[in-house]
């Protein structure tokens, strides 16, 4: 059975707090685990979630300050303690290949599995998988900062009373899924498009094309949320967001989940951040993510 959701390992932005830890996002695509922005602290939270190293696929950083990247170091050298079979991919700004060399081989260890550098040094395709495409789109950040975007490709869902009315039935709707057409019957004359899911990935970064482009019919969008409205000066100043840009966003680009992430510590209780979101007239479902949440993907309409 497949099983699309996002495990949320962490919610704190620069400094964590009791209760959030610095970033950490897993997300589970069927058979698959694309881990985004490993901050500090994040092995331990893969602990506490039941996420193993063996889970691992794919790594995608959106940029290098340390709340976001501080746990690479850590989670690659899990991978090669636990001597993970499959092979595992890190995407990540190629402008700060230094720091990610640094963090792979922060202290000495044995290095048993390859880990395979894919980094990101413009907008587009990155990687073709089962089930999935993976994009990035360049930021707004004082440093180099991409998004990640999941594509599943569009499938075709059989209509039952089409395929009654032409007469398939048995083993021919197979055959007309493989082939496309059988006796002069077409796959559209018994089946409708089936959209593929899509999903996002948005941290820190001001408002700009690259926000909207990831956002774009998405079913969940992860995306940070430092400030509240009233700290919109400081948001800007320092390349982030507020909880009513953000839901404004997910608004504009139709989005069916939104999920809002990387609070500042300034903030306590998050249900100011899920107030702001709603005035700002996103209204989709919302989650105000906080440590430890398991957030499915929607159904399919």
């Amino acid at each position: 059975m497949s099983v699309r959701e996002l495990v949320v390992l962490g919610t704190a932005s620069q400094v964590p707090t009791r209760h959030r830890n610095h970033n950490g996002y897993l997300l589970r695509w069927d058979g698959e685990g694309i881990l985004f922005d490993p901050g500090e602290g994040t092995q331990r939270q893969m602990l506490r979630a039941g996420v193993a190293a063996h889970d691992l696929n794919r790594i995608c950083v959106t940029h290098f300050h340390g709340d976001h990247s501080l746990g690479l170091a850590g989670v690659i050298q899990r991978i090669n303690l636990d001597r993970v079979p499959h092979p595992v991919t890190a995407h990540y700004p190629r402008s700060g290949q230094r720091f990610f060399d640094r963090l792979r081989y922060a202290t000495a260890y044995r290095e048993t599995v390859g880990i395979t550098e894919a980094p990101v040094d413009t907008d587009g395709p990155l990687a073709r998988a089962d089930g999935y495409s993976l994009e990035a789109r360049r930021l707004s950040h004082p440093v180099e900062s991409y998004g990640y975007r999941l594509v599943e490709p569009d499938g075709r869902r059989m209509l039952p009373e089409r395929l009654a009315a032409h007469g398939v039935t048995g083993p021919d709707v197979g055959r007309i899924q493989r082939a496309g057409s059988l006796g002069g019957v077409s796959l559209e004359d018994v089946s409708e498009v089936r959209r593929g899911q899509r999903f996002a990935f948005v941290m820190d970064t001001r408002l700009c094309d690259g926000v909207y482009a990831l956002a774009d019919g998405c079913d969940m969008l992860v995306i940070e949320s430092t400030f509240l409205d009233e700290d919109e000066r400081l948001a800007v100043e320092h390349g982030h967001l507020t909880a009513g840009q953000a839901a404004g966003v997910a608004r504009e680009s139709g989005v069916r989940h939104l999920v809002l992430t990387h609070f500042s510590q300034r903030y306590g209780e998050p249900e100011e951040f899920e107030r702001q979101a709603r005035a700002a007239g996103y209204e989709g479902e919302l989650t105000v993510a906080r440590d430890l949440l398991r957030v499915p993907l929607p159904k399919r309409r």
